[in-house]
């Protein structure tokens, strides 16, 4: 075996060439830093053109926060493509997908605060458009104080798990999945046995039609903060659960053709310098391999595959302002 083996070892290091085993950053850049606080983005291709989309406000939480919308033909140069905003509404963590008739879609919170900061009420806004630029106005969906985080199509029909913290309280928040065939009026297919303050959730599929879902927990006093990834086949109603071991803020993650999971979301080990992460993920676990140039107020990112690159949209303080940044990463092959 040992000789069998030299002579390709000879060949890889006289060309230079070492196969990868860890994910290489290609290229980091920051494409936008023109609201006062820029945060929560989202990236998708549509159209042979890159989207992006965050929220824009006075700062992390509270005011009238308006998302914003850029577009580019190649990832290095970015313009404007739409600012929706709503009087009196915070609009929060844009979230975009295709519909099955080749819309772009939307969907965000809706915060209302009293006296800037003080969470009134909340509830889901979904916003379409045909070519990324003219966007219908922001409508109201599910119900007076839940969060839809993120809706994912499969086969004409809109998946997205919802959450309802009880405001002012300080009982379990609810986790329910729902399912649409326009994005705009969902039905409950399942409610979530996931305790510890669940949230913010991401679901993909596997080709077998298995959903996948990544779900952010704030914790209790009885359970750590930890992410949970669940597993369901069709219909959904039946939930296998597991512990990660890693508590996320902004959780995303893609299921590649070959059937790779990978995740980026916040990094809390160093706190209070938090960090934006990409992470291995399996069915039971989440392994951080490699660290983007982030630090503070960061993370929730967008995620695009993209020959044979994987493009992360994210936002960061590090730089002094909070800023939205685009990151180029290889995967080991």
């Amino acid at each position: 075996m040992r000789r069998t083996l030299l002579p390709w070892i000879a060949f890889v290091a006289a060309a230079g060439y070492v196969p990868a085993q860890e994910p290489t950053l290609v290229e980091v850049r920051k494409i936008w830093d023109q609201g006062p606080h820029n945060a929560f983005t989202d990236l998708i291709r549509f159209r042979g053109k890159f989207f992006c989309t965050f929220r824009e406000g006075e700062g992390h939480v509270g005011g009238d926060g308006t998302i914003r919308v850029l577009s580019s033909k190649n990832g290095q140069s970015w313009r404007s493509a739409a600012l929706l905003k709503e009087d009196g509404i915070d609009l929060r963590d844009p979230k975009f997908s295709i519909t099955p008739d080749g819309r772009l879609m939307i969907v965000a919170g809706g915060s209302v605060y009293r006296g800037g900061r003080k969470l009134l009420g909340r509830q889901p806004r979904v916003s379409f458009s045909q070519d990324g630029s003219s966007w219908s106005a922001p409508q109201r969906v599910l119900t007076e104080g839940e969060w839809l985080w993120r809706v994912t199509w499969r086969q004409g029909k809109a998946y997205g798990i919802s959450y309802h913290s009880m405001l002012g309280e300080d009982r379990d928040w609810g986790l329910k999945l729902v399912v649409s065939d326009d994005g705009i009026h969902y039905t409950d297919v399942a409610r979530l046995d996931v305790p510890g303050r669940p949230n913010e959730t991401t679901i993909r599929f596997r080709d077998d039609g298995t959903m996948v879902a990544l779900v952010r927990r704030e914790g209790t006093p009885e359970h750590k903060p930890m992410a949970w990834i669940g597993v369901s086949p069709p219909p959904y109603t039946e939930w296998t659960w597991k512990e990660t071991g890693m508590q996320v803020g902004g959780p995303n993650f893609l299921i590649l053709p070959d059937g790779a999971m990978w995740a980026v979301t916040r990094d809390y080990t160093r706190k209070p310098q938090y960090t934006t992460v990409l992470a291995r993920m399996d069915l039971a676990s989440l392994s951080p391999v490699l660290t983007l140039p982030s630090g503070g107020d960061t993370s929730y990112g967008g995620l695009v595959w993209h020959q044979n690159l994987l493009w992360i949209s994210y936002y960061s303080g590090h730089e002094g302002k909070d800023s939205i940044y685009l990151a180029k990463v290889r995967l080991p092959k």
